[in-house]
């Protein structure tokens, strides 16, 4: 089982990136999940994107044995996916459809959007989306923004990881398309 100490190689943090100020109807992102750079275990490769499940984490590999931590909120319990996928497709602003699945299991949310809905700030995948495939293969998982943010730090989505809007779009600006992720299990 991977935990936090598989990628931290020590408590503190190197230094903490810049960050917009996330205030949004009076809510405050938890200090804890701010952008922030660590110093983490050798032996992983730089460009690569690793979540951590069950820490609410996804670490954006650097050089040097560092990363770029940020606080995420991942699927709700049975509905967390883990394994290997790339970055098969990038967008700005994007559309979103609930998957079969979703509208099957909580028709009461989700029907009203089964022709899908448009890009913008209430849009469940927020500011930005990363696609992540398997082989040639869309897995219908998505690193995306949120308008949601308080729900960082949690396990509350329908398997998707999210972030903050301005984190997303930080993220989405440092990685290519092909980009290698892996989604580690609770």
């Amino acid at each position: 089982m991977l935990t936090r100490r598989h990628f931290i190689s020590t408590g503190a943090a190197l230094a903490l990136t810049p960050t917009i100020a996330t205030a949004q109807e009076g809510w405050t992102l938890p200090s804890r999940y701010a952008p922030r750079e660590v110093a983490i275990n050798p032996g992983f490769t730089p460009g690569e994107i690793h979540v951590d499940m069950g820490a609410h984490y996804l670490y954006l590999i650097r050089e040097n044995d560092t990363a770029l931590r940020f606080g995420v909120a991942v699927g709700r319990e049975g509905r967390q996916a883990v394994g290997r996928f790339r970055v098969g497709r990038k967008e700005e602003w994007p559309s979103w459809t609930p998957t079969a699945n979703m509208i099957a299991r909580e028709p009461d949310l989700y029907a009203e959007f089964a022709g899908g809905m448009e890009g913008g700030p209430d849009n469940p995948l927020g500011a930005r989306a990363l696609y992540l495939y398997a082989g040639s293969r869309d897995s219908l998982l998505r690193i995306h923004g949120t308008p949601q943010p308080w729900s960082i730090g949690l396990s509350a989505s329908s398997g998707c990881i999210r972030m903050v809007n301005d984190h997303v779009i930080d993220l989405y600006d440092m990685v290519e398309i092909g980009t290698r992720v892996r989604l580690h299990p609770v």
